[in-house]
């Protein structure tokens, strides 16, 4: 899945020279971080190539349709960085209550940042998205909204709390004796649909969207199925913290700086649902109206994986899918789709190991 539509390099270069000519610097005015901060650093690896371009915060959307232009164009390979706002879009501070809650508008909710069209993608491709690194804000926020929840039904108050990020922090407070870890990541991502309709980004779909999937992190490459001329990716609702579930309906939703890189996969299978890989694992999703009806496309995904890619008989995938394949809850509050990641470890296809 990692060999990459290329361009000349002579034409390459003068499109990065071009793209680099509007780059904003890094937390400059012009790139804009909403948190009004600088942001804490998260994981990140050595040696990180500079962004060719460089969309702030206020460059949003917060629908799914193929009639939302694209921001900028950018050539396959290029490096986006990203700045995002928090899942509100400014309808929570750090002082906000309880009574806010109750008062939130859900129409403005996931400002993606984008979208950003890919030069030679054609729908029927797929885009590999890598995630390189991520910067944490100076804030968050988690909620409980009534009517929203894996347990609305109980929980049927509104309740706020917000959590202070501090730069180069690895863990955060929750209280006076509990801390938990930072691990961000962006619970949407995803390309635009083929429809002319303005689709709400609640739920996930077949173009990605708001999978909540906390194991997409840095280092992560994301492969979504193109739908449209150009794929046009969009990315936001950043997570400074989430478990698997998301069950209370929000994780801790931060503004972040994020940069990835965009690449158009030379001669991939067709991808019915977004699929992902890091060095140790690869991994599919699927989403579903049901927990059920979503891990067992999820399993399906996967053998189809291991025929294809692998050249395994579905016999021995499904079967070592049962071995070693690990389902995991992404989310279960994004009505009216949950979604499940299957997870297959590398390490397996190692002829050499003992």
């Amino acid at each position: 899945m990692r060999t990459v539509r290329s361009i000349p390099l002579a034409l390459l270069g003068v499109a990065l020279l071009a793209l680099g000519a509007c780059q904003a610097e890094p937390g400059s005015e012009a790139s804009g971080s909403s948190s009004g901060a600088p942001p804490a650093s998260a994981e990140a690896p050595t040696a990180l190539p500079e962004p060719d371009v460089s969309l702030d915060a206020d460059q949003t959307h917060a629908r799914w349709s193929a009639t939302i232009e694209p921001v900028v164009t950018v050539p396959s390979g290029a490096v986006v960085e990203v700045f995002t706002a928090e899942a509100s879009d400014g309808q929570f501070d750090e002082n906000s209550t309880d009574a806010d809650v109750a008062n939130l508008d859900f129409d403005p909710i996931h400002p993606l940042t984008g979208p950003v069209a890919v030069e030679g993608a054609e729908p029927g491709d797929v885009l590999a998205v890598t995630l390189l690194d991520i910067e944490v804000g100076a804030w968050g926020w988690a909620a409980i909204a009534p009517g929203f929840g894996y347990l609305s039904d109980r929980f049927t108050e509104p309740f706020f709390k917000a959590f202070e990020i501090p730069a180069g922090a690895d863990r955060i407070r929750f209280n006076d004796e509990i801390t938990v870890p930072l691990r961000p990541f962006p619970g949407v991502m995803g390309v635009a649909p083929a429809t002319d309709s303005l689709l709400s980004t609640i739920p996930p779909r077949a173009n990605g969207g708001n999978m909540d999937n906390r194991h997409i992190g840095v280092g992560t490459t994301v492969y979504f199925p193109v739908f449209v001329e150009g794929a046009n990716f969009s990315i936001g609702d950043t997570h400074a913290v989430q478990g698997d579930g998301e069950v209370s309906g929000t994780a801790v939703e931060a503004p972040m700086r994020i940069r990835y890189r965009v690449e158009v996969v030379e001669g991939a299978r067709p991808l019915p649902e977004p699929q992902y890989e890091t060095d140790d694992y690869y991994a599919v999703t699927a989403f579903g109206t049901t927990l059920d009806e979503a891990a067992r496309k999820a399993t399906e995904y996967m053998i189809d994986y291991l025929v294809e890619e692998r050249g395994m008989t579905p016999e021995e995938a499904y079967v070592l899918c049962s071995l070693v394949g690990d389902l995991k809850i992404a989310e279960v509050v994004d009505v009216p789709h949950v979604l499940v990641a299957m997870h297959l470890p590398k390490d397996v296809f190692d002829a050499g190991a003992e």
